[in-house]
């Protein structure tokens, strides 16, 4: 099964195809105007830097591609930059206008990507290893393209099927040291947000996670 967001990802996924040659099904996400030549995965588009109702359903997509997995079965995850923005979903209680209000609002802050995508794992149900753990017990195998100072894998694309070292309280104290000014629903729910995958939990015991191009050399 593959999955996969970000800018990249038309690329990555061409990339992938030309070299599997087993059974493969799945869909990658990138932003829209974005095209693939794709014979084999489902190419989707969402909005980008500002979630839309199309990232709504792609999440929805993958988290259904993963869903009911096996040990046998197999998860490649295409990730690049921007995936943070393509794939929008919301935490119980939320909803869409909440996670744009939040990425308007973190978009004003000049907080750093650090910052950002702490505060935006705490809210999702797919970002922070999220995707990942769904996907358990199958192995999640990740292959990044980083856009991000430092190479740091699990802040790319707010990492999806990465476990997650940053907690709730993180984000609170990110919230205050860039004065960020959040709706009364999104401040409630970061927090009561529950707690992201760490690293040392078991689902994420058998996945592997592979820098394709860094950030660093480029």
């Amino acid at each position: 099964i593959v999955v996969g967001a970000g800018k990249a990802a038309a690329a990555m996924a061409e990339a992938f195809e030309s070299l599997w040659d087993g059974p493969v099904s799945g869909a990658v996400v990138s932003r829209h105007g974005a095209a693939a030549n794709l014979k084999r995965l489902q190419f989707l588009t969402s909005s980008h830097p500002v979630p839309d109702e199309a990232g709504l359903a792609a999440s929805e997509r993958l988290l259904s591609l993963v869903s009911g997995l096996t040990p046998d079965d197999l998860v490649i995850a295409l990730v690049s930059g921007g995936g943070s923005s393509l794939l929008p979903a919301p935490a119980q209680g939320l909803t869409l206008a909440d996670e744009q209000a939040l990425n308007r609002a973190l978009l004003k802050s000049g907080a750093p990507i650090a910052a950002m995508n702490c505060i935006r794992k705490h809210i999702s149900r797919i970002k922070g290893g999220r995707l990942a753990l769904a996907a358990a017990p199958a192995k999640v195998v990740s292959f990044v393209v980083s856009d991000i100072p430092g190479d740091v894998l699990p802040l790319i694309s707010s990492g999806p099927t990465l476990p997650d070292a940053t907690t709730r309280d993180d984000a609170l104290a990110a919230i205050r040291d860039y004065d960020i000014a959040l709706p009364a629903p999104l401040q409630h729910a970061l927090e009561n947000a529950a707690a992201t995958p760490l690293p040392g939990d078991a689902a994420f015991a058998r996945n592997e996670v592979h820098l394709v191009a860094s950030s660093a050399v480029s």
